[in-house]
């Protein structure tokens, strides 16, 4: 699977696949794992808090609702699809990786 098949552009939302590293000190964006984004998450795996705090960074990061936000793929895994609503692929990547490059 190549960058352009794991995220993917729609008129209305950007697909994004991430590398979730749990537990770590502060969630943030650490850079590439593949064609995935790396992004350390300040919860444990239990019970859906990773989840929730990648949703929450996300929202935060990109600056859009949490409606715009919804896991679609890798509930239980590290690798997830996330896709984000009214934004475009290029500016979520651009904005996720703009501290890192």
């Amino acid at each position: 699977m190549g960058v352009e098949d794991a995220h993917r552009e729609h008129p209305l939302s950007a697909t994004l696949v991430v590398h979730v590293v749990p537990r770590a000190r502060r969630s943030e964006v650490a850079g590439r794992h593949g064609e995935a984004i790396r992004i350390r998450i300040a919860a444990p795996p239990v019970d859906g808090a990773a989840n929730d705090e990648l949703v929450r960074f996300l929202v935060e990061r990109l600056g859009v609702p949490r409606a715009a936000v919804s896991l679609k793929a890798g509930a239980s895994g590290r690798r997830k699809t996330v896709a984000i609503a009214g934004v475009t692929l290029r500016h979520v990547e651009e904005t996720l990786l703009r501290d890192v490059m």
